[in-house]
């Protein structure tokens, strides 16, 4: 993350993400595929780790191979045909609010405070010996004899599909396909997100 001075001198907390150049690699249509959708091709990928199938699918968009294939529906933005490139200041402007989604970074296995927010004992005294980040009671008694489905316990944390919304487009580096985003995005550094108008 960086900062940003807005225009009336607010330091705005920001995400700086690059937005492209991203190429068309398949646009689909009502008559052949049932829907609207276009799809974007993001980041250079080597042709040896990539498939003979997908291999073809890019030389038929005219592309080189690339890393990151994402599909949007109803693309209104801009008419884009096969092999055309879009680049960030035709689809997004300062002020717009926008939708991020990523993977969150992998945190391992985590107990219960860290991943459930649970307070734990917090009194040191009464004869509590190591007690502060436990658990607590996790089942009922002889019946039903089992812990229930979901109960919130300690376990890997992290490394899933997360989608935060409402975020503002802060500004517009088009030169470098680069745009500031206010607030945190989910994932690590260098890591793929998906912006959504």
């Amino acid at each position: 993350m960086t900062s940003f001075f807005d225009e009336t001198g607010r330091n705005i907390s920001c995400t700086v993400v690059e937005a492209g150049p991203c190429v068309v690699t398949q646009v689909k249509t009502e008559d052949t595929d049932g829907y609207s959708a276009i799809q974007l091709g993001y980041g250079e990928a080597k042709e040896k780790n990539t498939s003979q199938a997908m291999m073809g699918h890019f030389k038929k968009a005219g592309s080189d191979p690339k890393r990151k294939l994402v599909e949007f529906r109803n693309f209104n933005v801009v008419e884009k045909s096969v092999g055309d490139e879009l680049r960030a200041e035709e689809v997004f402007a300062e002020g717009d609010i926008v939708n991020a989604i990523g993977t969150s970074k992998g945190k391992g296995f985590q107990g219960v405070v860290k991943r459930h927010g649970f307070a734990g004992v917090n009194d040191a005294t009464h004869g509590q010996h190591n007690r502060g980040r436990a658990p607590g009671s996790i089942g009922a008694a002889s019946y039903p004899a089992r812990v229930f489905k979901g109960m919130r316990m300690a376990g890997r944390m992290g490394g899933e599909r997360v989608k935060v919304d409402n975020l503002q487009v802060v500004k517009i580096f088009a030169d470098q396909n680069l745009i500031l985003i206010k607030g945190a995005i989910p994932g690590h550094k260098g890591g793929y997100v998906i912006i959504e108008k």
